[in-house]
């Protein structure tokens, strides 16, 4: 039996999601994509769950499609669509990671290249280390960036600085990577999982429902009009207010405390 890629932790209300490949800087295969999309759906189901950390085992983040799977299949004579790859293994992956109405934390702990950094640009927040370089690698090899980096990367960045990344394909680094929004906070190697663990707690902690619709509302609000927007707002503050936690805020302030939100 193989090995398993994807490893998942429940901490605290807290899943971790382990890559798993470290021997090749957690690059994605099938079996990696696979497990991968399944484990992200699972956490999405799990009401236990409340917020997420996606990182990767070893010195990388995750290096991107794993090529030497596709050059498996070329030696083998079989016909291959990159297109169709990117259809079935990629967007379900970054469609679970955007749609997700809990907050994702991408702990990146290496290089994230590819559709590795694709993936980090997919998650709300991005914690890194000294050590992490983003790379638009696509370009190198000839291709165009996919996985989703095509809406994320100009929203983080902006459009002129994202172009000059996509097209160069050049490393940036943690400071960098800061100071142009594309990373939340650059962390010690070693406290990386202990600090953003303990800040994915906080918003485990926190009301689960809301949170979910704070991250529709800031998305759609990137695209939306405002007339849009103001009435998105109040049919998302209608949904918010019929929650348990709601009434448990209102309650906890009152009662000058602090609130326990259930995520309900």
């Amino acid at each position: 039996m193989s090995e398993k890629t994807v490893i998942l932790e429940r901490v605290d209300g807290v899943g971790i999601i382990r890559l798993n490949r470290p021997r090749v800087y957690n690059a994605v295969n099938d079996q990696m994509g696979h497990e991968l999309l399944q484990t992200l759906r699972q956490v999405r189901q799990d009401p236990e769950i409340r917020a997420v950390v996606l990182t990767g085992e070893g010195k990388a983040f995750c290096s991107g499609q794993d090529l030497n799977d596709r050059s498996t299949v070329r030696e083998k004579g079989e016909t291959f669509s990159l297109g169709e790859s990117v259809r079935n293994r990629y967007n379900p992956i970054i469609r679970e990671i955007a749609g997700m109405e809990k907050p994702v934390i991408a702990a990146v702990n290496g290089v994230a290249a590819g559709a590795g950094a694709s993936m980090a640009f997919a998650c709300d927040f991005r914690f890194i280390v000294p050590e992490t370089r983003f790379i638009q690698a696509f370009v190198r090899i000839g291709l165009v960036p996919d996985s989703g980096s095509s809406y994320f990367l100009p929203k983080l960045v902006g459009l002129g600085r994202a172009l000059e990344i996509a097209m160069t394909g050049r490393d940036v680094g943690a400071e960098e990577a800061v100071s142009i929004g594309l990373a939340n906070r650059v962390i010690p190697g070693e406290q990386l999982m202990d600090e953003t663990l303990e800040f994915a707690k906080k918003l485990a902690e926190g009301p689960t429902v809301a949170l979910g619709l704070i991250k529709k509302a800031m998305y759609r609000g990137a695209e939306a009009s405002l007339e849009e927007i103001l009435e998105m707002e109040a049919e998302f503050q209608e949904q918010a207010g019929r929650t348990e936690d709601y009434l448990e805020g209102v309650r906890a302030f009152t009662e000058k405390r602090k609130p326990v939100y259930r995520g309900r």
